[in-house]
C-alpha cells in the first residue's frame, strides 16, 4: 500500500523544511498539506487541503495515512489574541490527534517545544505542555513529540529580535552541556530531517526528543 504523510503547518519554519525533505525521498508516495491558503509549491506526489482549521472535522475523511506531522505554532505578536493562540497551538493539534487516532493513522508527530509544562506559571510553556498531555492521554500507538529550543534557519521574514537572539545562541551555545543542553539551538532542517527519520523506523510508544536526542536521530 502506498504510503501517505499529511504535514499541519507545512508553511512555518520545520513544516517547509519537512515537506521538502518528504517530496525528495521516495518513501512517501503521497504527501498532503492541510492549510488555510494554497502554497507555491507543486509536486506530482503532493495534494493541498485547503480548509477552514475551525471546522476540522468536516474533513476527518481526508486525514488519513501512515504518519501525521503537526508542525502548527504562532507567536504572541501574530496572533495577541490568547484565545485565537490556544486554538492554533492546542486546539487544533489535539483535534487533529483524535482524528487520527479515529481513522487508524499509524504515528503522530508533534512539534511541541523545550521546557513544555502543563504546570508552568507562563502562557506559553504551559499551553505546550498541556497540549503533549492532552495528546499523550488519546493512547496513540505512535506518538513522537519534539521539544526544540531556538530555531535556526529562517530565510523570509526575519525578524530582528529573532536575528540578535540567533547571534546571542551561537556564543552560549557551546557553554551548554549537561543538563542544560536541552537549550541549544537547532536547525529546523535538523529537526525536521528527524521528524522523517523517525517516520520511517516504525516505532511503537511515546516517545520525547529534546537537543540531544534530535541530533543523535540520523
Amino acid at each position: 500500500m502506498a504510503k501517505k504523510a499529511i504535514i499541519v503547518g507545512a508553511s512555518g519554519l520545520i513544516g517547509s523544511n519537512l515537506l521538502q525533505i518528504l517530496l525528495d525521498e521516495d518513501y512517501y508516495e503521497q504527501v498532503v498539506i492541510v492549510v488555510r491558503r494554497e502554497l507555491p509549491v507543486k509536486h506530482e506526489k503532493l495534494t493541498q487541503l485547503i480548509i477552514d482549521f475551525d471546522k476540522l472535522s468536516d474533513y476527518s475523511g481526508q486525514i488519513n495515512g501512515h504518519a501525521i506531522f503537526s508542525c502548527l505554532g504562532t507567536t504572541m505578536s501574530q496572533t495577541p489574541d490568547k484565545n485565537e493562540y490556544r486554538k492554533i497551538d492546542h486546539d487544533y493539534p489535539v483535534q487533529l490527534a483524535q482524528l487520527a487516532l479515529q481513522n487508524g493513522v499509524k504515528q503522530f508527530h508533534l512539534v511541541s517545544a523545550v521546557g513544555a509544562n502543563a504546570k508552568s506559571s507562563g502562557f506559553y510553556l504551559r499551553l505546550k505542555g498541556e497540549t503533549e498531555n492532552d495528546i499523550i492521554k488519546l493512547g496513540l500507538p505512535s506518538l513522537h513529540i519534539y521539544r526544540p529550543s531556538m530555531l535556526l534557519g529562517r530565510k523570509q521574514k526575519v525578524r530582528l529580535m529573532e536575528t540578535i537572539v540567533s547571534g546571542i545562541m551561537r556564543v552560549i551555545d557551546p557553554l551548554l552541556i549537561g543538563s542544560l543542553s536541552k537549550y541549544h539551538s537547532i536547525s529546523a532542517s535538523v529537526v525536521a530531517r528527524a521528524m522523517f527519520m523517525q517516520s520511517i523506523d516504525n516505532e511503537t510508544g511515546t516517545f520525547i526528543y529534546q537537543y540531544k536526542e534530535i541530533k543523535q536521530i540520523k
